[in-house]
């Protein structure tokens, strides 16, 4: 495609950006003389972008690569999180991308250089880095393997994404399916940075990493608006022995919710339980990505419902909690009837399902509730082993 864009198809661009992309495609003889399908692509990209890196969906003067890139892009809130773990002069993005991740590290080490194989997307992010105005990002259109072995220098950070589809564009989370494989890759990396920050699949089992990288430090899992994206590993040539866990939820306000474990910690945690009390609390899936089923309760001293259902309780509030608070409205038995006393004509709330057989579809199905409303029901088996429901309303 060319690029920049034209004056009339950078109009139409703009003029259709929010329309359906396959009406579009069909009215393409109303526009004769633009190249109405590659511009119809622009739109599907930009409208893939937006949730992630909306001042770029919006910025006319950029150009977007196929979706598949954008879709494997990091968010801005991601990767502006992931810009303040780093330190230092030299960083390199060896999985480079459509470039988000780079920009951010921009605003935060002085040289960084962006490395792609792909060569046309690398070229579309160059040409994006200078609309921005982001002048200390060097591109390279190559290999990871081969950029390391090729350049005489070495850096404060490595930063890898390893690609987590395979020929047949299915998704696979293991470390040695991905490409590049950082296990086979390990020893070139710290041979050439102090710090390598590595960004994995939520799927990946973060025991099974750990065995498999053996030069963790520390580690984030990341979530955004409390859904899991992402988990960054840190590797160094001094590995920790119980590598710090850091919890991080960011939230739509801006703020983040933090919690921080690790093995040990957590393996001394010694749960209390009761049977519901005035407050319910349900930790973010960060923490429970983490591991922390016990430690966050002791933390905030809270009591726990039941041993596997990871809701925790307490007569006092505790504001600081690192995930969503509720108070309890009610206790009662898993009876449609019972239920339906709490919620009004309209029958609706919201289902959660914890340690308890029937999934959220077939709670609805059995009972008639519906979603919506400003109620919150919680279905989950109490300390006696006997099915309950918290019907509660969200602080």
């Amino acid at each position: 495609m060319e690029y920049p864009l034209p004056a009339a198809a950078r109009q139409y661009v703009v003029e259709h950006l929010h329309d359906d992309p396959a009406k579009l495609a069909l009215q393409a003889r109303r526009y004769p003389g633009l190249p109405v399908p590659d511009l119809v692509r622009q739109i599907q990209a930009r409208q893939k972008a937006r949730p992630k890196v909306p001042t770029w969906a919006d910025n006319p003067d950029l150009i977007f690569p196929p979706t598949l890139s954008v879709e494997q892009a990091s968010s801005a809130r991601t990767a502006a999180f992931k810009a303040s773990l780093v330190q230092g002069q030299r960083l390199a993005d060896l999985t480079g991308g459509f470039g988000v991740d780079a920009a951010h590290f921009a605003a935060t080490i002085p040289e960084v250089h962006y490395v792609e194989r792909n060569a046309a997307l690398a070229n579309v992010v160059r040409y994006n880095l200078e609309q921005l105005g982001i002048q200390n990002v060097q591109c390279h259109a190559e290999d990871a393997v081969a950029f390391l072995k090729s350049t005489p220098d070495t850096f404060d950070w490595l930063y890898l994404d390893p690609a987590r589809r395979d020929t047949a564009a299915r998704k696979i989370f293991r470390l040695q399916d991905c490409e590049p494989d950082v296990l086979r890759l390990l020893p070139l990396l710290l041979h050439k940075s102090r710090s390598v920050l590595l960004k994995t699949s939520p799927m990946l089992d973060i025991e099974q990493a750990l065995h498999e990288l053996r030069q963790v430090r520390r580690l984030w899992v990341v979530a955004v608006d409390n859904e899991c994206k992402e988990v960054l590993y840190e590797l160094g040539a001094e590995p920790a022995v119980d590598p710090e866990r850091f919890t991080i939820n960011l939230r739509r306000d801006g703020t983040q919710q933090e919690f921080r474990l690790n093995r040990a910690r957590e393996g001394r945690a010694i749960a209390r339980y009761a049977e519901p009390q005035q407050y319910l609390y349900e930790p973010n899936v960060a923490i429970l990505k983490a591991g922390g089923f016990r430690s966050v309760g002791t933390a905030f001293e809270l009591l726990k419902l039941h041993q596997h259902s990871h809701l925790y309780t307490s007569d006092t509030l505790r504001p600081e909690f690192p995930g969503r608070i509720f108070r309890i409205r009610a206790v009662e038995r898993y009876d449609a009837q019972a239920l339906r006393t709490h919620l009004g004509p309209e029958v609706r709330a919201h289902v959660t399902t914890r340690n308890f057989p029937d999934t959220v579809a077939e709670f609805r199905h059995r009972t008639g509730i519906r979603e919506g409303g400003e109620l919150y029901i919680f279905a989950t088996t109490n300390l006696e082993g006997k099915l309950m429901t918290l019907v509660c309303e969200k602080l």
